[in-house]
């Protein structure tokens, strides 16, 4: 197998209150468009991207959630096996900041602790801004999150979060924990690819080899009790 085929998948799930620019965001990562009309998103939707990150081919796939709580039995399933996660919040609105420490409960309660950024999204805006630079500062550091200030409409920082999410994986993988990850074949149906592939996620333990490894965590991460830290700032 040559070297140049490795090749790393990362399932990141992107999480928030409705209107803070989630689809946008992907959609100008992936696609490089944007839309000022906002649409909904009706339970999930997925788009991906390759990257190459210190020295890596890395596989984005993002999952768009919604952000209402009528799909919450829908969307909480697609958190699981995710392996890093964009929680976003708006400038602009100060319930989808305020929400932000449950949206992270919600995905722990799904995956564990799994690489998180937080985004301040829709700075363009900064001048009708509800949610001061020190409150959400505060709430990264509570969480234990990074945090990232983007402007989606003016592409400002939309790579940053990404990059960022999976040097962060790839650090993870490659120095884990001894007693965290097993090795095993996954099945033949896990990728359609003849090249080598580390993924993350959807896992089998099928001993057919197919030129994919796969990477599941043996057991969760016992969680930090930061989100009472969360609740008591906002």
């Amino acid at each position: 197998m040559r070297e140049e085929e490795l090749e790393v998948a990362l399932k990141v799930v992107i999480v928030g209150n409705g209107g803070v620019g989630k689809s946008s965001m992907i959609q100008r990562y992936c696609k490089g468009t944007f839309t000022k009309d906002y649409k909904k998103t009706i339970g999930v939707d997925f788009l991906e991207r390759q990257i190459e990150v210190d020295g890596e081919e890395v596989r984005l796939m993002l999952w768009d959630t919604a952000g209402q709580e009528e799909f919450d039995a829908i969307t909480k399933a697609y958190y699981r096996g995710a392996q890093a996660c964009v929680l976003a919040f708006s400038t602009v609105d100060r319930d989808s900041f305020e929400a932000a420490h449950s949206w992270k409960l919600k995905v722990e309660n799904e995956c564990g602790e799994i690489p998180t950024v937080i985004v301040q999204n829709k700075i363009d805006l900064i001048d009708q801004s509800v949610v001061n630079p020190e409150e959400a500062d505060l709430l990264a550091r509570a969480l234990g999150c990074r945090l990232i200030r983007t402007s989606v409409k003016e592409d400002l920082n939309v790579v940053a979060v990404f990059r960022h999410l999976a040097s962060k994986c790839l650090q993870e993988l490659r120095d884990p924990p001894l007693h965290d990850y097993d090795y095993f074949a996954a099945a033949p149906a896990t990728f359609a690819s003849d090249s080598l592939t580390i993924s993350t996620f959807s896992p089998s333990h099928s001993s057919k080899n197919n030129g994919t490894i796969v990477l599941r965590p043996h057991k969760q991460k016992k969680k930090k009790n930061v989100l009472k830290n969360a609740c008591r700032i906002l």
